[in-house]
């Protein structure tokens, strides 16, 4: 596995982060504005989801989607400074196979089992 190889795909992974980040926020503004306009009690109406549950749902894709797109950003500014595929603990490269399948690890698998990561 290449070093291009692995740069694009955390190009690809941060273009599907960013437009996660983009969707959910789009829809939590939305909400937002539907939230406003509203004084019902939604937690007692039998048509549908309340907008308090919504609201939860989309938060925790919000967040989710930022942290990732935060994570592939670093990654990214790592393979920039030629530091990428270096474990930010014991500074011995990460496999190869770690990094295929998930190309934003800072970690080595041992040192990221001993951190709970």
């Amino acid at each position: 596995m290449t070093g291009d190889h692995l740069r694009v795909l955390l190009d690809e992974l941060r273009l599907r982060a960013a437009a996660r980040v983009a969707t959910t926020s789009a829809a939590l503004a939305e909400l937002t504005h539907d939230r406003a306009g509203s004084n019902d009690d939604d937690e007692h109406d039998p048509e549908g989801v309340p907008l308090s549950s919504e609201w939860s749902r989309l938060t925790g894709l919000a967040e989710g989607a930022a942290s990732e797109l935060q994570q592939v950003d670093e990654a990214i500014a790592r393979m920039d400074a030629g530091t990428y595929g270096i474990c930010a603990n014991c500074g011995r490269p990460i496999p190869a196979a770690r990094l295929e399948v998930r190309p934003f690890a800072e970690h080595c698998v041992a040192c990221a089992e001993k951190l709970g990561r």
